[in-house]
């Protein structure tokens, strides 16, 4: 009996059809989001989740804790505790809303975007090598491709 006859399909095979492609597009996005957390500093002392919201504070400006909770998809008393955490830790900071005082919102510190970027420098840095690896027009498909996992991501 061969061997091969117990090997799994190769992702070109698989993604033939959409259905083969979803499976494939999941299963690679996963595996390089795994990988691409396994390059964060092991000294942080900040989850995955905590230093997503920081992203989103970066990316969205003050947020109020309904908001932040809408983006990442959790529950508001997940939220919540999520940014007592940052706040205790001086990663975020809470102030008044501008036009309505009974609400707070959350901004980032100059520590959360400090370390925030540290993040991003350490793991761009190991994407970018893994890149260079790549053909020229294998790169280039995945500057075409970007945008559309973008958009999915978001979908």
């Amino acid at each position: 009996m061969s061997y091969a006859k117990y090997m799994a399909p190769s992702i070109e095979h698989v993604a033939r059809t959409d259905a083969g492609l979803a499976s494939a597009l999941r299963v690679s996005v996963a595996r390089l989001s795994r990988r691409l957390r396994n390059e964060r500093d092991s000294r942080d002392e900040l989850s995955i989740g905590q230093l997503s919201v920081l992203g989103v504070l970066y990316r969205s400006g003050e947020c109020s804790i309904g908001e932040l909770a809408a983006l990442e998809r959790v529950q508001p008393p997940s939220m919540t505790r999520t940014v007592n955490c940052l706040e205790e830790s001086g990663y975020v900071e809470r102030h008044p809303h501008e036009t309505d005082r009974r609400q707070v919102v959350i901004a980032l510190s100059e520590r959360g975007s400090a370390i925030l970027a540290a993040d991003r420098r350490r793991r761009d840095a190991w994407l970018a090598k893994r890149l260079r690896e790549l053909t020229p027009e294998e790169r280039s498909v995945l500057r075409q491709a970007a945008p559309i996992i973008e958009r999915l991501a978001h979908a």
